[in-house]
């Protein structure tokens, strides 16, 4: 069985990422990229569908792991009753291939290592063909299209179509292994030097983190977020994963397991703001040239995901030889909502290019005829129900958050026209604004709950308002605004988090069950901010931050019954709104205490 979620750590190489658990073994890894069939599948299946541990022999009295300072270096420490060693995995920069380092350092002592690998393709159903380098320094595994080279000092053993090895490592010794991917047509990649490549990984790191211009209390965790993003991104486009992971359940056994591994243009364009914000304009460009280019084309065939490179068929199957993260099925791969309408991407499209644009990041050409032609395209379905930025599964609906960003899309191109002065229809859009905000105001309310509510009509509550205030749509100060932020905190919270919704009172289509969404208790902590009680806000930030696992990473949800981290992992949406509302947060402390004549807080 696979460990906690939580029990695992992210390594990276800007093409593909790799899960590593507590205990040293390597269950996810996808080949060549973040979305191809899997290398390591033990996550959603057992050992037999694909992983690779790295471990003491005996029994270990202490482990401990980190990320080395600023990167995404992942040390493991182990103590056994006969000395110590530290596991040290990474993904260097990409020569032409892509490589995972494992190398162990003897530390104290003398510590007997076992080394057990089982190298699967097609997400655990191929097993790929296995013969010796001619050289004898190690072995080369083929499956179909794809290749795997594991080379190694230490003596290889094969057993039961898997790979052994047991070797001793003292204090002052170094053991690498080093595991390369290339097309199985091509030669194989040439061994390279695995200390020289961590020199190199860990310079490269350590200058992408010098470059942050985020200080104050809450910089450590914001940073490690920051660390996080940068390994969703796909070099190659710039496209950024919502997560590295499919089918992580957001209730342990359940069935609301989906597959992450896409660029959502909602997910994305909020990173784009988080690295905006931190100084990260690099980052933020080749973001911005990937949504040109992806969503170019009609209006009316705008998707609200892609694929890494924009693709726009991103059929969904589900996979049964995988048994499911601790049994929860089905396993999918490939994602349908990828043909659902969600009027709130339009306005995310819009509002992240406005704050590009106001932010500094040099003007594109050619994205402001797209983005004008949107809103145009807009302005003539507003009006129709869509599936939400939930993805709801149960039919259409007219959401409120929907009609929000349809606002938030006007509003945004309005902006443009006045403060930048490109070309656009400004009274009818003027118009046309006016005409959304008395829409919702006048059909998301509910006076029986005295609250905005999760679509017209409805009395069920939906946190995804909670953004309302933070998108200038209404102050946090408006009654309504203050009324419904009580009502969510009363009716929609577990054990002090905030629930999207209450799945058993809303038809989406799909069985009852999950965790609470951390990005939503995100959200409240930055409304508590908002309407003065600020230090409720911080505790339930600190609160949150409290659950991150040892090595600073979230999932999608979290789970109070269980105390468990659930859904995909890690998952971009958690950190970006860890990045916002911490700045947001020590942005209010630093204005109270300029208001107040005295200097802002910086301590931890």
């Amino acid at each position: 069985m696979a460990a906690r979620i939580e029990d695992y750590a992210l390594i990276g190489d800007g093409h593909t990422a790799a899960l590593v658990s507590r205990d040293g073994s390597v269950d996810w890894l996808c080949w060549p990229r973040f979305d191809s069939s899997a290398c390591f599948a033990a996550l959603l299946g057992t050992p037999d569908n694909g992983r690779w541990l790295i471990a003491p022999q005996e029994a270990t009295t202490h482990v401990r792991r980190h990320y080395r300072d600023g990167t995404l270096i992942l040390e493991t420490d182990y103590e056994t009753s006969t000395g110590s060693v530290t596991v040290v995995d990474f993904m260097p920069l990409r020569n032409g291939w892509s490589e995972l380092i494992r190398i162990v350092f003897g530390k104290r002592g003398t510590v007997d290592m076992k080394m057990e690998m089982a190298l699967r393709f097609d997400y655990g159903a191929a097993v790929p063909w296995v013969t010796r380098l001619p050289d004898d320094s190690g072995l080369r595994a083929i499956a179909g299209p794809d290749m795997v080279i594991l080379r190694t000092p230490v003596d290889l053993v094969g057993v039961n179509f898997h790979t052994e090895a047991h070797f001793r490592v003292e204090a002052g010794q170094a053991v690498p292994f080093t595991l390369a991917y290339a097309p199985s047509h091509h030669a194989p990649p040439p061994a390279g030097n695995p200390r020289n490549a961590l020199a190199k990984t860990e310079n490269y790191w350590r200058e992408w983190t010098g470059r942050s211009t985020v200080e104050g209390r809450y910089a450590e965790p914001i940073q490690r977020s920051l660390i996080t993003l940068k390994a969703l991104a796909y070099e190659p486009t710039g496209g950024i994963v919502a997560a590295p992971t499919t089918s992580l359940p957001e209730a342990i056994g359940g069935t609301r397991n989906w597959d992450y591994r896409y660029t959502w243009l909602r997910d994305a364009t909020i990173t784009l703001l988080a690295l905006m914000r931190c100084g990260y304009y690099d980052e933020a460009g080749k973001w911005r040239d990937w949504l040109a280019r992806a969503i170019a084309g009609s209006p009316d065939q705008l998707r609200i995901m892609y694929g890494l490179a924009g693709e726009r068929r991103l059929p969904e199957w589900e996979v049964p030889w995988l048994s499911g993260y601790e049994n929860s099925q089905p396993v999918r791969i490939g994602n349908q909502a990828v043909d659902q309408l969600q009027l709130d991407v339009y306005g995310e499209v819009m509002n992240a290019l406005y704050v590009a644009r106001a932010g500094g990041l040099p003007a594109d050409e050619t994205s402001w005829p797209i983005q004008n032609a949107l809103v145009d395209h807009l302005a003539t379905i507003w009006t129709q129900p869509d599936e939400g930025i939930w993805e709801v599964r149960g039919g259409r609906q007219h959401f409120t958050f929907s009609k929000v960003m349809a606002w938030v899309a006007v509003d945004r191109a309005i902006k443009s026209v006045e403060r930048f002065g490109v070309d656009g229809p400004l009274d009818a859009w003027r118009t046309l604004r006016e005409r959304i905000h008395a829409d919702v105001c006048a059909n998301a309310w509910s006076p029986k709950r005295q609250a905005f509510t999760q679509a017209y009509g409805s009395d069920n509550l939906d946190a995804s308002v909670l953004l309302m205030s933070l998108l200038g749509f209404l102050p946090a100060s408006d009654p309504r605004m203050r009324s419904t932020i009580e009502a969510i905190e009363k009716d929609l919270t577990d054990g002090g988090l905030v629930m999207r919704y209450r799945t058993e009172h809303t038809a989406d289509g799909l069985p009852p069950g999950e965790g609470t969404f951390l990005a939503c208790s995100f959200w409240m902590a930055d409304n508590l901010a908002l309407i003065g009680r600020r230090d409720e806000a911080h505790a339930l930030y600190e609160h949150l931050l409290s659950l991150r696992n040892d090595v600073g990473l979230l999932a999608e949800e979290y789970d109070v019954i269980r105390q468990r981290q659930v859904g995909n992992f890690p998952q971009a949406f958690s950190h970006v709104a860890l990045i916002h509302t911490g700045l947001n947060l020590m942005r209010h402390e630093q204005s109270i205490a300029q208001a107040a004549g005295q200097p802002a807080s910086t301590e931890a």
